[in-house]
C-alpha cells in the first residue's frame, strides 16, 4: 500500500515537476518575442466576419455595433450572427439587423434548425454561405480596435504560410473583483509566456477560439471544422500545423471581452476546456506522433495537449503526501519535501507571471502580490472541481457546449 501510495505521488509530482519547467522555459524564450512582420499596402481582400451567438441577448448589439465600426470597406466584408439562440437574442439581432442604414457591410443572420455541432457547426455552416479568403472569429462580448481587421490582413499578407493572426485579449471587467484580477493575471502570462514562448520558438500555440483571422485555405486543407471535441479551435489549430501550416502572435493592441466575474461561471468555462483539451489529447496525440515534427516539437505540443491532466495530478500528489505522512508520521523528509516543491512553485509563478505584469503596467508591487494570491484559490478550486471531469472526458460518448455565462447577459 505504501509502495503505490508513493508511486503515484512521484509520477504526479513528476508530471507536474516537468509541466511548470516548460512553462518556465516558454517564458524564457517569450523574452525574444517580436511581433509579426506586416505588409503596409496589404489589399483589402473580401472578409467573413462570424459572431457566434447563443442566448446572448445583452452582447449582441454591442456585437453587430463592434463589428460595423471596423475600418474595412463595406463591400469586402461580410458580418455573419450565427445564431443558435432559443431565447430574444434572435429576435434582439434580426430588429438590429433591419435597422441597419443602406451603404454597409452585408449582416447576415445565419439561423440553424437545432445545434449540430454546437460552436463548430455554427462555424461551419457559415463558411458554407460565404467564400470569402479570410474568415474572422470573434465571440459575442469581444470588441476588437478599429485597425484591427487591417493589421490581420497585413500580417497575412505578409506571411502567405500563416493560417492564422490571433492577438491578445484582455478583460474590460479586470477591475470588478479579486476573480477577474486573477484570470487577467493568468491571461496575461497565457499570452506574454506561454503563447509568445511558443511563437518564438516555432511551436505550435493554440488559437484561442476568437480574436483571430483565418486563413480559409489553412480550414478547408486541415479538414474544416469538426465537432468531435469541446475544444474546436485547439482542435482545429493543431490539424492546420499538422498539413504545414503555423499560426502568427500580435499582442498590441489587445481586444477586451469579459471575464467571468463568480466562481460557478468560471467554473462552467473551465470544466469546457477542460474537457476539449482531454479530448484532442485523445484524438490528435497519435497526430502529433506520427508527424514529421522533431522531438521536442512533439513533446512540447504533447505536453500542451495534457495541460489539463496537471489538474487530477495536483489532487494526487497532495493526497499521496497526506496519507504519506499519515500512515508513515510526518518527518524531515515530508518537510523538505513540502519546502522544496514550494519554492519551486512559488519561484516559477513569480518567473512566468511578474514581467507581463509589468510589461503591461498592471500596477505597483502591493498589487501583484495581492493578485498572485488569487491564483493558487483559483487552482486549487478548479483541481477540486474538475479533476473528475479531467479523467473522465476520454470515455464519455458525449458532451453538450455549455456557453459560459455572462453579465452583460443579464
Amino acid at each position: 500500500m505504501l509502495f503505490l501510495i508513493d508511486a503515484i505521488g512521484f509520477v504526479a509530482g513528476l508530471f507536474l515537476v516537468v509541466l511548470l519547467g516548460q512553462h518556465l522555459r516558454l517564458a524564457w524564450r517569450a523574452r525574444r518575442y517580436r511581433p509579426p512582420p506586416m505588409q503596409p499596402d496589404a489589399e483589402c481582400p473580401p472578409i467573413l466576419l462570424q459572431i457566434p451567438l447563443y442566448n446572448e441577448a445583452g452582447s449582441v448589439e454591442g456585437a453587430l455595433a463592434s463589428a460595423l465600426a471596423l475600418d474595412w470597406p463595406a463591400d469586402r466584408l461580410t458580418i455573419q450572427l450565427l445564431d443558435d439562440s432559443t431565447d430574444e437574442t434572435a429576435a434582439l439581432a434580426a430588429a438590429a439587423i433591419t435597422g441597419l442604414p443602406p451603404g454597409g457591410p452585408l449582416v447576415q443572420q445565419v439561423r440553424r434548425v437545432n445545434r449540430d455541432g454546437f460552436k463548430a457547426g455554427a462555424l461551419a455552416e457559415g463558411m458554407q454561405r460565404c467564400d470569402a479568403p479570410l474568415i474572422a472569429i470573434l465571440d459575442a462580448d469581444f470588441r476588437a480596435p478599429r485597425q484591427w481587421l487591417r493589421q490581420a490582413a497585413a500580417v497575412l499578407a505578409a506571411d502567405q504560410g500563416a493560417a492564422f493572426v490571433q492577438f491578445r485579449f484582455e478583460f474590460g471587467n479586470r477591475d470588478q473583483n479579486w476573480m477577474t484580477l486573477g484570470q487577467q493575471f493568468s491571461v496575461d502570462a497565457h499570452f506574454l509566456a506561454e503563447q509568445a514562448g511558443r511563437q518564438v520558438g516555432g511551436d505550435l500555440f493554440q488559437f484561442n477560439g476568437t480574436g483571430a483571422v483565418w486563413r480559409r485555405a489553412a480550414i478547408e486543407a486541415a479538414g474544416g471544422w469538426s465537432a468531435d471535441t469541446l475544444a474546436e479551435d485547439l482542435d482545429l489549430t493543431l490539424r492546420s500545423y499538422a498539413a504545414g501550416w503555423h499560426g502568427q502572435l500580435t499582442l498590441e493592441p489587445p481586444l477586451t471581452c469579459e471575464a467571468p466575474a463568480d466562481l460557478a461561471s468560471w467554473r462552467v468555462q473551465q470544466a469546457r476546456w477542460s474537457t476539449g483539451f482531454v479530448q484532442v489529447a485523445r484524438k490528435g496525440l497519435p497526430l502529433v506522433w506520427h508527424s514529421n515534427w522533431n522531438l521536442a516539437a512533439k513533446f512540447g505540443t504533447s505536453l500542451l495537449l495534457g495541460l489539463q491532466l496537471g489538474l487530477p495530478c495536483l489532487v494526487l500528489a497532495v493526497a499521496a503526501f497526506v496519507l504519506d505522512g499519515l500512515l508513515r508520521g510526518f518527518g524531515s523528509g515530508h518537510a523538505v519535501l513540502a519546502t522544496a516543491a514550494a519554492l519551486y512553485a512559488g519561484t516559477s509563478a513569480l518567473l512566468i507571471t511578474l514581467p507581463p505584469f509589468l510589461r503591461l503596467r498592471r500596477g505597483g508591487i502591493i498589487r501583484y502580490g495581492a493578485t498572485l494570491i488569487a491564483i493558487p484559490v483559483l487552482l486549487v478550486f478548479l483541481a477540486l472541481a474538475n479533476s473528475a471531469g479531467v479523467v473522465t472526458a476520454p470515455f464519455a460518448a458525449r458532451h453538450d457546449f455549455v456557453r459560459t455565462p455572462k453579465q452583460g447577459d443579464r
